[in-house]
């Protein structure tokens, strides 16, 4: 059965009180229609019509070339952007109408949807799930042998009806025809003005019509977001499906109320997430890991067997074996080689830091080039910036040097392989391999041969 999918994602979204387009507010790190058109793609249902209304320039430049976009100029309810979406989803068995910000739910759910209206072929299958608190949806009115009856929206209901718990979740499955001729009989007969889609479900059934219902077994997933504190309640359920899934490849997560983790992130097997943990972005984390407490992993390529404690990794890559923390910060263009020490108080900005390194305490390294077992004492500081302009300049320290502890590196500056300088001084100048440097300014006092 050929299926063409309509995202109604033209809502303004008044409650959330944002300029940002709502389906655009992000979950776990992605925005919330993403995860509807990945769920469409996964359950083999494929270019979307996406229906957009204010901010359409930014929903299709996030969505991009994978769906074909239609505007709803005039935001006049549900089934008037239904009825724009129709225009251009051409020849299809069946028309699978859903929304931009329900990110919950599943591909299952949607093959499910769609299997049980190539099955049965009802006018309508809509799918329903039973909620704790039913507030804000529509909701699902039975009748004798428990056949729908009716949908109606909660500013239109009885206090009885405001009872009923079975809702709405505004996912349904058309027969084409049945729709487009449903459309035209809807009217704005309702406390809003608006045309309602669920006025289609009412002609549908009064004409004689099959409308099938499908429920959820998992209320979540057709969680709405419409304010904030309903992103609040999408994030929470979403972090606890991936957390889920990590712990499921091998992860330990000691405390998921307490871990943060984005859609995008990967974990390998026997790596131990401790609490107060944030990984973030497109973050790669290898096998054998310690990360955290209190470390934060923003696009941050991590290696096999490191251990990352209450400091942070921005955009940067650690190789094998390396230890980063506590209190380090690794900023963007940081590239961390093989069992690496970057200790406490450290900070590191686009800088490669050769095997074998250690950088223990309160330095900084900036726009560096750090050879292979060099080691960096307490207070060093590469500076790097030269002029108003904000031009950077190039530090390199080569294989073996030894820096002291409040060595002052004035780049550009290069310390030769196997040399030294003395603790408090201040490098203006090159300092030749295997030679010591010492004072302010610092000058060579002794040479050597090393590195020749």
């Amino acid at each position: 059965m050929t299926v063409r999918p309509i995202v109604l994602a033209a809502g303004v979204g008044k409650r959330m009180r944002s300029s940002l387009p709502k389906v655009l507010h992000p979950i776990c790190g992605r925005p919330m229609i993403r995860y509807v058109l990945a769920a469409l793609e996964e359950a083999g249902l494929a270019q979307p019509v996406v229906v957009v209304g204010r901010g359409a320039e930014a929903v299709q430049a996030e969505v991009g070339d994978g769906a074909t976009f239609v505007v709803q100029a005039e935001q006049k309810g549900t089934a008037h952007a239904v009825l724009v979406g129709l225009e251009a989803v051409g020849e299809a068995e069946a028309v699978l109408v859903l929304y931009g910000d329900v990110p919950l739910l599943t591909a299952a759910t949607l093959r499910r949807l769609v299997a049980h209206q190539e099955d049965a072929r009802p006018g309508i299958t809509l799918l329903t799930a039973h909620l704790p608190d039913p507030t804000g949806y529509g909701r699902v009115v039975r009748g004798a042998g428990g056949l729908v009856e009716r949908i109606v929206e909660e500013a239109d209901a009885t206090p009885g009806e405001r009872a009923i718990g079975e809702i709405n979740a505004g996912t349904y499955v058309f027969d084409p025809a049945l729709l487009r001729e449903g459309l035209g009989h809807v009217r704005p007969a309702n406390a809003q003005g608006e045309y309602y889609l669920t006025d289609v479900i009412a002609w549908a059934l009064q004409s004689g019509a099959r409308v099938d219902a499908l429920a959820v077994s998992d209320h979540l997933e057709v969680l709405g977001v419409n304010s904030r504190r309903d992103l609040a309640r999408a994030e929470a359920a979403m972090r606890v499906r991936l957390l889920v899934r990590l712990m499921d490849g091998g992860v330990t997560v000691v405390d998921p109320q307490a871990t943060y983790v984005h859609a995008g992130v990967v974990v390998g097997e026997e790596t131990v997430i401790h609490p107060g943990s944030s990984l973030e972005g497109q973050t790669r984390v290898g096998r054998g890991c310690v990360i955290g407490p209190h470390a934060r992993l923003v696009d941050a390529v991590i290696a096999d067997g490191v251990t990352v404690v209450a400091s942070t990794v921005v955009q940067s890559t650690v190789g094998e074996g390396s230890r980063v923390g506590p209190y380090s910060h690794l900023r963007p263009g940081s590239r961390i080689g093989r069992r690496v020490e970057i200790g406490n108080f450290a900070e590191v900005k686009n800088s490669t830091i050769g095997d074998g390194t250690k950088v223990h305490h309160k330095s900084y390294l900036g726009d560096a080039t750090v050879g292979q077992r060099v080691n960096i004492g307490a207070g060093t500081i590469t500076c790097n910036l030269r002029d108003r302009s904000g031009k950077k300049w190039p530090t390199v320290i080569e294989d073996e040097a030894f820096i002291g502890s409040d060595t002052m590196l004035v780049a550009p500056v290069r310390i030769g392989r196997g040399a030294s300088t003395g603790a408090g001084s201040v490098v203006t100048k090159d300092v030749p391999a295997g030679a010591v440097a010492v004072g302010v300014p610092a000058r060579v006092i002794r040479h050597s041969r090393v590195g020749g």
